[in-house]
């Protein structure tokens, strides 16, 4: 591996080149690790921003447009007499090549992001006799994008690039697991789509002969339940990283990115959000909310408030569940006292409670998709303010905002179903 790093160093456009060039012939080769860490290079000075994208677009188009010559060159025949070795046989080339048809030049602007398409694009295209003139430009335009985004990620990453990769690596295997699942997914809907269309239609019929026996607000109790259950499993993982120390890269990667890549000039607006009076005048209006709705004023406030009040005490008792595990001797030294953040799990809990009650009954669809779309971005507006402006880690808000999230779905589930008795008794 150092040789390579030290044959990078000393050649850097043409191993790039080369790279690139290779792996869209259909070779394994990781382009997007070749140009991570050349914009790696380009923060070290060791090569420039600009020479290297233009080094990834001339490759990458080169390379995309000799396939698609070889494949308009060699046509159908390739296929027959190859196309088993790479399973692209006949058959299956007729499907793609349909689809292909369909969103060929769409498709080939965003190929370079998807390893195993990339490869085959220019062939498949070549194959398929599309003409030049609507081949070129999404294929130059798509290699432009793939060498910016990868480019322009090794820089702002800096010195933190190889933390990024080896955490990166841990989560590998999931990733691939998860691409591969959603691409077969993608492909089989390509593929069967009316088998699937027949299939989800029976399948959706029942299930509607089967809500219909139930009421919306068992249906609304199911749903708090397995967000809950998510919310908790989450939380448990999370509890398992810090008693392991697990956060070091992750911290040191989100901090960097977050004072190189955030504009803080305007990123700072989202401090009103977060003083006494902003909290206290969302609090007010959803105390007037809930008084000019006029029921379960009662039951309402209480769910306004047990949770508002009682967030403080669901953090000390983290707190202690923590230093009780470190008495028994489950862990040494904490990576940080401040885990789960306080502050984090009292923004959510304010934000994530009023505006539930302020969209919880309104029929208004738009309502109640915007308002909490709109306190999700508040949210991380405040978190990427905190980690820039203060000495809190990113994990500690992370912390407080899942913590947070269960203490507020725990009581939405609770009040919920004291709504049921209520309502019954």
């Amino acid at each position: 591996m150092s040789y390579l790093i030290t044959l990078f160093e000393q050649h850097s456009y043409l191993i790039l080149f080369i790279g690139i060039f290779l792996e869209l012939m259909a070779l394994p080769i990781s382009g997007e690790l070749l140009m991570s860490y050349a914009g790696y290079f380009v923060f070290q000075g060791k090569m420039n921003y600009v020479l290297a994208l233009l080094t990834v677009f001339l490759s990458g188009g080169l390379g995309i447009t000799v396939t698609y010559w070889i494949g308009k060159a060699g046509g159908y025949k390739l296929i027959e007499r190859y196309g088993k070795y790479i399973h692209l046989g006949p058959e299956r080339y007729k499907k793609i090549a349909a689809w292909f048809e369909r969103s060929g030049s769409k498709l080939l602007v965003f190929a370079y992001f998807i390893p195993g398409i990339r490869h085959f694009t220019g062939y498949i295209s070549g194959i398929s006799r599309m003409p030049f003139r609507k081949f070129i430009i999404p294929a130059y335009a798509g290699a432009f994008l793939w060498g910016a985004c990868f480019i322009t990620l090794g820089k702002v990453l800096g010195p933190q690039w190889e933390s990024f990769h080896q955490a990166a690596s841990k989560y590998l295997i999931i990733f691939i697991i998860v691409l591969a699942v959603l691409l077969a997914g993608y492909f089989a809907y390509r593929f069967y789509k009316v088998q699937m269309k027949d299939f989800f239609i029976h399948l959706l019929k029942r299930l509607n002969e089967r809500v219909k026996t139930i009421k919306a607000t068992q249906l609304f109790l199911i749903f708090l339940t397995l967000v809950l259950i998510g919310m908790v499993t989450l939380m448990l993982g999370l509890a398992q990283d810090y008693l392991y120390n697990e956060f070091t890269q992750f911290n040191e990667v989100t901090e960097y990115m977050v004072q190189s890549a955030i504009y803080m000039s305007w990123m700072k607006g989202f401090l009103v959000f977060q003083p006494l009076y902003a909290l206290a005048s969302v609090i007010a209006l959803t105390i007037i909310r809930i008084w000019i709705r006029g029921k379960n004023r009662v039951l309402e406030y209480l769910l306004l408030f047990v949770p508002i009040l009682g967030v403080r005490l669901f953090h000390e008792s983290v707190l202690q569940i923590f230093h009780s595990l470190q008495s028994f001797g489950f862990l040494g030294e904490f990576h940080s006292a401040n885990f789960p953040d306080l502050n984090g799990m009292i923004m959510i809990t304010i934000y994530g409670t009023c505006l539930f009650l302020l969209v919880r009954h309104s029929k208004n669809n738009y309502i109640t998709i915007l308002i909490p779309l709109v306190g999700l971005v508040i949210l991380i507006g405040l978190a990427i303010v905190n980690i820039a402006l203060t000495s809190v880690l990113p994990s500690d808000i992370v912390g407080g905002y899942v913590y947070g999230g269960v203490w507020i779905f725990f009581n939405f589930l609770l009040f919920e179903m004291l709504r049921l008795v209520w309502e019954k008794y």
